[in-house]
């Protein structure tokens, strides 16, 4: 989904034993009692309410408060804050996407957590890492996502699959026809292309020493990302993509002929499963291909969280909500709802978990993929290299050409934006 996106490898490693088991931190009686009668309101993300169905009743009757659950599209929570908080008929809890935190935090629209060391060590490194702000924690992790390539075992088995994009190229030029396709992906979009761009050696922003971003250090038109991005060409160039695949309905597009039996394999994500399971797609799903280099293709790495509205009139309970929804119990409990990879690296080979092949492939790929920068600037870099993207796509423009242009107009607005931090 395109609002998670890069940077720092997510580690699914060793089991953290769990002081906490299947509560948030205990409190003292009279903090109990003085909660007694309140009411907190959790957004959560559309359709996965029924995934924390029984960590909100069990809340509930420890705290004897009532917690309203209200459903919205996760990536669109923040925006509605903005408008609800100041009049009084936001959340206390909402979830998010990572990438979305630093900007929440400038505008003060998040609060701080003050959790415990062993809480945060629950999550994989680099979940928790999305939710760091200053080295200051902004949200818990509740579930990971990455890009992954589904594949129609109808129409390509397992032992078939090409193991590189380049041999996928070539399968693509035996298979399209105009009408059916091999291999497809929004390479229109950086939050797709990134993968083979950062591949070459491209990246959206350089590092400072500490490990922050530096959004003075732009390589969108780095020469791994313009030489990636001469590959991508050739697929649009060539006819083994559509072009109803380029622009904001692509989307649609290639997923319809992904279900429709037209394309062999496309590179989505894990919130496709369910609906691909129920288009009735006998389909496989691994992680994503290699590259001639011998790398792997990378992808950004989507994290939800649960956050608390600096806006709440409840702040410490909500906090204590937001820590209970994400211990270890109830985010397996969430996954066996929802199916949403969870961040806890305890869970990381659960055989619960594990036995799903989404699972599997997510994990896989998460070892060559990094986080979306969560700082304000990456709202300056979505659009130019979009745009960037469908000019190579169509041919409008060679590679080197639209992304230095990229580049340029980031940097303007990075400047015109955010020079006075």
């Amino acid at each position: 989904m395109k609002m998670i996106k890069k940077c720092s490898v997510l580690m699914l490693c060793s089991a953290v034993s769990l002081s906490l088991a299947a509560c948030g931190p205990k409190e003292s009686s009279s903090a109990k009692s003085s909660s007694k009668g309140s009411e907190l309101v959790v957004w959560e993300d559309k359709e996965k309410s029924i995934g924390i169905k029984d960590a909100v009743a069990a809340f509930e009757k420890e705290h004897d408060i009532k917690v309203k659950v209200v459903e919205k599209p996760y990536a669109q929570q923040i925006e509605d804050l903005r408008m609800d908080g100041p009049a009084g008929t936001g959340p206390d809890v909402l979830t998010m996407p990572g990438d979305q935190i630093g900007t929440a935090v400038t505008e003060g629209l998040l609060k701080e957590l003050h959790v415990k060391k062993d809480v945060q060590l629950l999550y994989t490194d680099a979940s928790i890492q999305s939710q760091m702000v200053d080295k200051k924690l902004y949200g818990l992790p509740k579930a990971v996502e990455t890009t992954v390539l589904f594949y129609n075992k109808d129409l390509i088995s397992e032992k078939e699959l090409p193991q590189t994009l380049e041999e996928w190229y070539d399968y693509s030029k035996k298979t399209a026809d105009g009408s059916k396709f091999g291999f497809l992906a929004l390479f229109d979009q950086i939050y797709y292309a990134e993968s083979v761009m950062s591949g070459y050696g491209g990246y959206i922003f350089g590092k400072n020493q500490d490990g922050s971003y530096n959004p003075s250090d732009i390589g969108i038109n780095h020469e791994g990302a313009v030489k990636g991005a001469a590959l991508i060409q050739k697929f649009y160039k060539e006819g083994l993509f559509p072009a109803g695949i380029i622009g904001e309905q692509g989307i649609n597009v290639l997923e319809s002929l992904f279900t429709e039996g037209k394309a062999a394999a496309i590179i989505s994500g894990p919130w496709n499963v369910e609906a691909f399971s129920k288009a009735g797609i006998n389909y496989g799903i691994t992680k994503l291909p290699k590259l001639e280099n011998g790398k792997n293709m990378s992808s950004f790495i989507g994290v939800k969280s649960y956050n608390v509205s600096a806006l709440s009139k409840n702040t410490e309970l909500a906090q204590e909500l937001a820590v209970f929804l994400a211990n270890e119990k109830n985010s397996k409990t969430r996954y066996e709802q929802t199916k949403e990879v969870p961040a806890v690296k305890s869970l990381a080979n659960d055989p619960a978990i594990m036995k799903s092949e989404a699972a599997r492939a997510v994990t896989e790929q998460s070892r060559f993929s990094e986080l979306t920068p969560n700082i304000p600037e990456m709202n300056e870099i979505w659009t130019p290299a979009d745009s960037a993207l469908q000019t190579i796509a169509t041919g409008k423009a060679d590679p080197k050409q639209a992304l230095d242009q990229a580049a340029e107009t980031a940097k303007g607005q990075i400047k015109a934006k955010h020079s006075g931090k």
